[in-house]
């Protein structure tokens, strides 16, 4: 990265903060930074040391912060951090626990990493890293193995077991082979043993389940960020039970009756939770009873050689404070009307406390303005002369000025495109203005005092060193334009119903074994002495189902309550169960048809069409959106296709909204390109 590390070194302030960095002087407070020049500075500052960790004060400026970075490092990953009051609101999802363990592992094998992070994100309780590193299963070619002690460990460490792998954190067993997809990685492995010696190891497709590559080894990390074993667990649940009895004993004391009845309700609810996710879901708030020795995410760099950075340390302090207040109130709260117990308002760190955690590590502050940082000692301070530049709104002459001045004055530009077509093209139109410039993606190449390089990469903003003479452009300075947009998604109304929230009075549903009827909401029933929510579903004729709150997996939303009424089924009839069979009967002939179709398409040729050309990059560049991780895929299959001799027939599927038409013009216009006509067909005018 010599094209932006190497013009620091003349400046005066660089080599002072390096200097001080070597001496083991901090915190050091720098202000003067702006936009994306925190990224470019920060990078030039740590690039001697493995592990970086940049801690700033929202999601959003966390995003900037790593959109801008990988244009310097690529080995850079956001932590994000959990909601610490809803820590059990979606037990189903595992995204976040993902994103967290897949650095956690980057940290245990040592390997080099940024971490970009909000301040909250050390805030809640996790284990210590030598602890996950304990639990860490390597397994390899010719090892022996017992299946059902593994298959046990695999639980223990938070892996589901699944009659077919289909996601992360999942393992199925199938006689002589164990099926894993370890949280951490982007593909599932298939082990096949010849009885208890491991045979063979091969990574495979998880939709077409075929291998991909065989392999000598695989190391699984655990599926949750808290482990329990069997001994663990019993202690822990122990824990709960005596100081539910005792917290109860206080609230009846206290005649508050109901709130005593409320907190038993709660703990044999979390119980049986435990015993359906083994432990490993929602956990976050009763980590004390299961573990006494608990760290801050903080405390995981204590023997590594690693650099931190905190991003306007005033609204970071603000920030936590804010996510800390609001923990307590809302704990304090729930604890008064008997929702949890007393030591669950322990599951975070006090602000107070994370701050003396950063003081004790290498600290760098970076902030814009110059102010006093109360809550830091700070050892030394400097200030950088830092300007922004000027947005150019698509005025090409402006930006031709400007070239100018700063070539007479020795200045070393840099201009960066997010698409290396219109890079290239970019320095070929400067060129056309009398001003020498190249382009190149060569970023070790150092840029001379005078020349202007082109080059492909984006951030969000460009700034100048006046001092040092060097300037970087970005194609949001020249062009003015917006930052790529989510498409919004509209609520596919089919989808499986993962909460009672998901459904609202009058809406149609299909029970898995009962067909189809309508939510009327939920209800308390009191079975065996216990009290517990219930789904009411009506059904035909006045039948009435009631279906266990937890038990939301056999219902699907069939239509919300304004769509057209549907013919609800009658309970304890076999019409449901006709319509099921009549389902399957079809969907058999269905599926003999297309054997035979595809059969004869796969004894004869079709057309190849040529690879992407040029124009073909180009106009996908100039889509005004962010394509989805669906689309992408979609995409990369059709041309796949059409690039093969096997005649193509693919369907796209998809809700309105959801990208379709931008995969068929894709293909449309590679199909031009190659000489081809189209025909487009739509429903309507």
């Amino acid at each position: 990265m010599k094209t932006f590390v190497e013009p620091l070194n003349e400046l005066k302030e660089y080599n002072t903060i390096k200097e001080l960095l070597k001496t083991g002087v901090q915190p050091i407070h720098i202000t003067g930074a702006i936009d994306s020049q925190k990224g470019h500075f920060i990078y030039a500052l740590s690039e001697k040391f493995p592990v970086k960790v940049i801690v700033t004060y929202s999601e959003s400026k966390a995003k900037e912060i790593y959109d801008d970075y990988r244009i310097f490092d690529k080995e850079v990953y956001l932590y994000p951090a959990k909601d610490i009051i809803f820590y059990n609101a979606d037990i189903h999802g595992n995204a976040i626990v993902r994103q967290r363990l897949q650095i956690i592992q980057k940290l245990i094998e040592k390997k080099p990493i940024t971490i970009i992070m909000t301040i909250d994100g050390g805030i809640d309780r996790v284990l210590p890293v030598e602890m996950i590193a304990s639990k860490v299963i390597k397994l390899k070619t010719a090892s022996v193995i017992n299946v059902d002690e593994m298959r046990e460990q695999l639980v223990h460490i938070g892996y589901e077991r699944v009659a077919q792998v289909e996601g992360p954190g999942q393992f199925a067993v199938r006689g002589g082979i164990l099926d894993i997809y370890p949280l951490t990685d982007d593909c599932p492995y298939r082990i096949e043993l010849w009885d208890d010696e491991i045979d063979t190891i091969r990574s495979f497709d998880v939709e077409s389940q075929r291998s991909i590559e065989q392999i000598d080894s695989i190391t699984i990390y655990p599926a949750t960020e808290i482990v329990l074993d069997p001994a663990r667990l019993s202690m822990g649940l122990k824990e709960i039970q005596k100081e539910k009895e005792t917290y109860a004993a206080q609230l009846k004391k206290e005649k508050k009756f109901d709130e005593a009845r409320r907190i038993q309700e709660v703990v044999e609810e979390f119980q049986e939770k435990l015993e359906m996710y083994s432990g490993s879901m929602g956990m976050e708030s009763f980590i004390l009873y299961f573990y006494q020795n608990t760290v801050s995410f903080f405390d995981y760099f204590r023997d590594q050689e690693c650099l931190f950075f905190l991003d306007e340390p005033n609204r970071c302090m603000e920030r936590g404070s804010a996510v800390e207040l609001e923990f307590r109130e809302s704990m304090m709260h729930r604890i008064q009307q008997g929702y949890i117990l007393p030591r669950q308002i322990e599951a975070v760190y006090s602000l107070s406390e994370i701050q003396a955690k950063l003081n004790n590590r290498p600290l760098i502050i970076i902030s814009t303005l110059d102010y006093n940082v109360k809550e830091f000692v700070v050892k030394a301070k400097e200030n950088l002369s830092v300007k922004s530049i000027q947005s150019y709104q698509n005025n090409f002459e402006m930006l031709i000025k400007d070239l100018k001045h700063w070539k007479e004055r020795g200045y070393r530009v840099v201009l960066l495109s997010n698409s290396r077509t219109r890079a290239k093209r970019l320095s070929e139109d400067i060129g056309e203005h009398d001003l020498p410039s190249f382009y190149s993606e060569d970023l070790e190449r150092v840029v001379n005092k005078g020349e202007i390089m082109v080059s492909y990469g984006n951030l969000h903003h460009g700034f100048e060193y006046p001092l040092i003479k060097f300037v970087v452009i970005s194609e949001g300075d020249i062009f003015g334009a917006e930052r790529k947009k989510k498409k919004k998604k509209r609520v596919y109304e089919g989808t499986k119903v993962n909460s009672f929230t998901d459904l609202n009075i009058g809406d149609y549903v299909v029970h898995e074994n009962h067909g189809v009827g309508i939510y009327r909401g939920i209800e308390k029933i009191e079975v065996d002495n216990v009290t517990k929510d219930y789904l009411k579903i009506e059904y035909a004729e006045e039948g009435i189902l009631y279906v266990l709150a937890t038990g939301l997996d056999v219902l699907q939303k069939y239509a919300g309550a304004d769509a057209k009424k549907p013919k609800l089924n009658k309970l304890g009839s076999i019409e449901w169960k006709h319509t099921k069979a009549k389902v399957r009967g079809a969907v058999k002939d269905i599926a003999n048809e297309l054997v035979k179709l595809y059969a004869i398409r796969q004894s004869k040729k079709g057309y190849c069409f040529g690879e992407d050309t040029v124009w073909q990059t180009e106009f996908e560049e100039m889509f005004p959106y962010q394509e989805t991780d669906d689309q992408l895929a979609a995409i990369e299959a059709t041309k796949r296709d059409m690039e093969s001799a096997k005649i193509m027939d693919r369907l796209i599927c998809g809700d309105v909204g959801y990208g379709k038409t931008e995969v068929a013009i894709r293909a449309a216009f590679k199909a031009v390109m190659d000489h081809k006509q189209v025909a487009y067909l739509v429903p309507t005018t």
